[in-house]
């Protein structure tokens, strides 16, 4: 294993969906180092700097033959847990240097989505307990790459004020502007955050979401965040559907991040998944093209943002985030 003192080294970042790792090796960059993951004999993960040992070429250009990983500049072969195990050049029957082998890094899979850590990790990936409930069931969408800070879009992702406006196209409404004022607590033992009640439209593909019912509807909510970059929404409607949104975003560099999310639904979706994931994707678009008119990350620092009370979930993230960091806010 490789280490490093920089504690966002030590985190986890989903940074691809289970389904996208298949018989090629994946690229991934977190904090403008670059990486690669693959599936060994196997079908287990690996995960290593994407850096061959011998002349650094990049060996996510490179080959998989029964899970093992050939650079595609002189062929050199890399098998489980990283090992060097061909030398082309060398002959069968040369001794292959210690040094020649990958150094491993951290790397799993959980709800549908792979995780990865650049060193060891000091927390684990963020628990959802929905995952382990029978009468939910998981919806798993593509990974994208915004061209915006991580940190914008956590902001973003913890902010109930702009629906009336950046939402105005799928379920915000104009009528709906103040924010009531509420009170952040401990959701339970992962997330931070606070509830609330909303009134949105529900019109069009908005129906799939809830369900059915009047064209405007209430709802009851919760969000909260898991340090460094991950946010969970639930929503429960009148009809007794209740759904969980699990947001999660990496950086892979300081204007462009991973994001995804994955829903869970205690209503049949055989017939209806697609167009709820459909729907929240044009959120998310929505959103998207909010935050990548926006340059640089969010400040930390206290007094150069003007915030209110209903920015006391973004402040209180960038509070413990820089505490994370060891950056004054």
């Amino acid at each position: 294993m490789t280490a490093s003192d920089h504690p966002l080294d030590h985190c986890w970042y989903a940074v691809a969906t289970a389904v996208a790792i298949t018989d090629q090796p994946y690229p991934v960059e977190i904090c403008d180092v670059s990486y690669v993951i693959w599936r060994g004999s196997d079908g287990a993960l690996i995960a290593a700097r994407d850096r061959c040992t011998h002349r650094e070429a990049k060996l996510s250009l490179g080959t998989i033959t029964h899970g093992c990983l050939r650079c595609p500049y002189h062929g050199w072969v890399f098998g489980d847990d990283g090992r060097c195990v061909a030398v082309p050049s060398s002959g069968d029957s040369a001794t292959i240097a210690p040094t020649a082998h990958l150094d491993t890094l951290q790397v799993a899979e959980q709800y549908g989505l792979i995780w990865f850590s650049p060193g060891e990790p000091t927390q684990p990936i963020p628990s959802l307990d929905v995952e382990s409930d029978s009468t939910f069931t998981r919806l798993n969408t593509n990974m994208e790459i915004w061209d915006c800070s991580v940190t914008r879009m956590i902001d973003n992702m913890l902010d109930v004020a702009h629906f009336p406006y950046t939402h105005a196209g799928t379920f915000g409404r104009e009528q709906e502007q103040a924010v009531p004022n509420f009170s952040l607590e401990q959701l339970d033992d992962t997330f931070f955050g606070y509830k609330y009640s909303v009134v949105v439209n529900n019109e069009g593909e908005a129906k799939a979401m809830s369900g059915g019912g009047d064209d405007v509807i209430g709802l009851d909510m919760s969000t909260g965040f898991a340090l460094p970059y991950s946010v969970r929404s639930t929503m429960s409607y009148d009809n007794g559907i209740e759904q969980t949104l699990f947001m999660t975003a990496s950086p892979m560099s300081a204007e462009r991040s991973y994001f995804t999310f994955v829903l869970w639904r205690n209503d049949d979706v055989s017939t209806t998944g697609q167009q709820i994931v459909d729907f929240e994707r044009e959120v998310a678009r929505e959103d998207r093209e909010m935050l990548e008119q926006l340059s640089g990350e969010l400040s930390l620092k206290r007094g150069t943002l003007v915030d209110v009370q209903s920015d006391k979930a973004s402040l209180e993230w960038r509070r413990r985030y820089s505490a994370m960091v060891d950056t004054a806010i």
